[in-house]
């Protein structure tokens, strides 16, 4: 019988009831790397023989080295400005090779591999050149392509707007789309400012998916898509010449038709997108509190010079009127001796003429 105790990893035990939460807490808050796919890719590698493998796009490097690992001996990494990480993955490993050229240029110096990765600019002008140049060079690679689902599949996103023709692009904003209305906001999914979205999803030239599905009109008929709802959505590409790609089809179909996956798909993109409007309120909030304290600081800065001035006014007064009563009493003490002085004056005349009269 099988119990919750063969995956204690997963689930915990009752003697260690808390290695489930562990687990969560080792994840970022948005999963969206694509070494969460390990699973997909070992059912990938398990159907086809893959050596050599380009990546376009890339981050850390963890799924580049996690390729290696898999089996292939060669990975090019196909990022124009690789970050220190990245850098370091590439010297550790001898499997991977740094190629710091924009794609779909980048594709042109690359020989044909047997995977190929599509997850660099989320636009259709550049997802379908590099579609085209893979299904005419590599007609027999495996093609994985990620962000295939909200908010990519209809909607173009622009790392690098300028480097895209101004009539094959859209208008951009630098708001983001949020599953809670149908237009881009400020609170939406804006990756800090790296990228730019367009400002209506839909219709034709826009977005991953519809460019997968007009490369896809234009070429061999056998090109197969299959769709996993998970993680923004990944697109695998098989074109079918032989059993190994029906099988791989078949193994991979499980995944692409799976209600549960895309039921915590939408729930995990609601969630994430109610997290981002909260903290864009909250940040809004936290802005609103700083300038009522700033306003506060400057009346209180007011107050305090308000009392300092009247202070000074009020030490600057009683100075004045300490040196006017020391000046009335000095005027009334002139007074009272020039009085003095006028009745010992007027009493000496009288005497003077009393005594004149008496002799």
């Amino acid at each position: 019988m099988s119990t919750a105790s063969d995956c204690p990893h997963r689930i915990g035990s009752r003697h260690d009831p808390h290695a489930q939460a562990r687990e969560a807490r080792r994840q970022p808050l948005l999963l969206h790397s694509m070494s969460v796919y390990r699973e997909l890719f070992e059912v990938i590698f398990e159907h086809r023989t893959i050596t050599t493998i380009v990546e376009i796009g890339v981050e850390s490097g963890h799924g580049s080295a996690m390729y290696a690992e898999l089996g292939a001996s060669d990975v090019y990494c196909v990022e124009p400005e690789p970050s220190d990480e990245l850098r370091a993955y590439a010297c550790e490993h001898d499997a991977l090779h740094l190629v710091e050229i924009p794609s779909p240029k980048a594709l042109e110096t690359i020989p044909p591999a047997d995977l190929y990765i599509v997850d660099g600019d989320h636009n259709y002008a550049v997802v379908r050149r590099e579609l085209d140049w893979i299904l005419t060079h590599a007609p027999d690679a495996v093609i994985v392509l990620h962000d295939v689902l909200w908010p990519c599949a209809r909607r173009d996103l622009y790392y690098e707007p300028l480097s895209i023709p101004p009539e094959e692009r859209h208008p951009a904003s630098a708001d983001g789309p949020t599953v809670w209305q149908d237009e881009l906001t400020p609170a939406g999914l804006v990756g800090l400012g790296a990228f730019r979205t367009a400002e209506h999803a839909g219709g034709e030239r826009n977005g991953v998916m519809t460019a997968v599905e007009d490369a896809l009109e234009q070429s061999d008929d056998r090109w197969h898509c299959e769709l996993v709802p998970a993680v923004f959505g990944l697109g695998v590409l098989v074109r079918r010449t032989d059993i190994s790609a029906d099988k791989l089809l078949e193994a991979l179909r499980p995944y692409g038709r799976s209600r549960l996956l895309a039921a915590m798909e939408n729930n995990r993109i609601a969630l994430y997108t109610r997290v981002l409007q909260l903290q864009y309120e909250a940040a809004a909030h936290a802005m609103d509190a700083d300038r009522l304290a700033e306003e506060i600081a400057r009346a209180s800065s007011e107050k305090n010079n308000i009392a300092t001035a009247l202070d000074d006014a009020v030490a600057r007064h009683s100075a004045e009127m300490e040196s006017l009563r020391r000046k009335n009493n000095l005027l009334e003490q002139q007074i009272e001796e020039l009085a003095n002085r006028t009745i010992a004056s007027r009493v000496r005349t009288l005497f003077r003429r009393g005594a004149t009269r008496g002799s």
